[in-house]
C-alpha cells in the first residue's frame, strides 16, 4: 500500500464545511485550518499531509459551501455537494511535470477531461491562490490534474499535519481503472509510490492516516 507520486491533495467534501470539518477532527484529533474562499461558492480549510515524519507537498482539503456568502449544498454540483448528505472523500488531486501535455496524452489515450482552466481563491489574510486545473469529464471519476505555477505550494504553508500513509482506490471493474488511470501518468499497484485499486461493489475513495500507532481510514 502507498500513496502515488503524483498526488497533490485529497478532497473531502461536505454538504455542510463547519460540520465537515468537525467530522475529520472527530476521526483524527486534528483540526483543519482555513483556507479561503473560491468563486464558485465554496470555502475551504486545509491540514498538511506528512509521510514518514516529513513534510511534503500533499495535503488534505476539506471543502464546502462558503456560509459567508450564503451559499447552499443543494446549489453547487463541484464534488458532488449537491449529492452529499455526509462528509465524504469525494476526489483527489495529481501534479504532472507538465499538465498540458499530460491533458493531450491522456485525451488521445481516450480519457474524457475537460479544458485546462484558470482558477482562484481568496486566502484569510487576503491574499489569493492561483492555478491551472483540468477536470474529468466525469467528476465521479477522479482525480482532476492540477498545475500550481508560480504560487507557493498550499501543503507546505503553516499548517496542522497528519502522517498519510496510503490512499487506495475502490472501483467495480479494476481492470479498466488501471488503464485510465495510467494514461493520466498515475503508477498503480502495491508499491509505496503506487495508487491501490481495490475491487469492490462501488467506486470510492480510501485515505489512511497514521494516529500514535494505530491508523485512521476517511471514507
Amino acid at each position: 500500500m502507498g500513496v502515488p507520486a503524483l498526488l497533490d491533495h485529497v478532497v473531502l467534501a461536505g454538504p455542510d464545511l463547519a460540520e465537515a470539518i468537525a467530522a475529520v477532527e472527530r476521526a483524527t484529533g486534528v483540526r483543519a485550518s482555513p483556507g479561503g474562499a473560491h468563486p464558485t461558492g465554496t470555502a475551504n480549510a486545509l491540514i498538511a499531509f506528512t509521510r514518514r515524519g516529513e513534510r511534503v507537498r500533499q495535503y488534505l482539503e476539506v471543502i464546502g459551501p462558503d456560509a459567508a456568502a450564503g451559499r447552499s449544498a443543494s446549489e453547487i454540483s463541484t464534488f458532488g455537494l449537491d449529492r452529499l448528505s455526509a462528509p465524504a472523500v469525494a476526489s483527489w488531486a495529481i501534479r504532472p511535470d507538465d499538465l498540458d501535455a499530460t491533458v493531450a496524452r491522456a485525451r488521445t489515450a481516450g480519457v474524457g477531461l475537460r479544458g485546462i482552466e484558470p482558477l482562484s481563491r481568496r486566502t484569510p489574510d487576503g491574499g489569493e491562490l492561483a492555478w491551472r486545473l483540468a477536470r474529468p469529464e466525469d467528476e465521479r471519476r477522479p482525480p482532476f490534474l492540477i498545475d500550481w505555477g508560480a504560487t507557493a505550494h498550499p501543503g507546505l504553508a503553516d499548517l496542522p499535519l497528519l502522517e498519510l500513509v496510503a490512499l487506495r482506490r475502490r472501483t467495480t471493474d479494476v481492470e479498466s481503472e488501471g488503464r485510465r488511470l495510467r494514461a493520466l501518468g498515475v503508477a498503480v499497484g502495491s508499491g509505496d509510490d503506487e495508487l491501490e485499486l481495490v475491487p469492490a461493489a462501488t467506486d470510492g475513495l480510501e485515505v489512511e492516516i497514521a494516529l500514535d500507532g494505530r491508523s485512521v481510514v476517511l471514507r
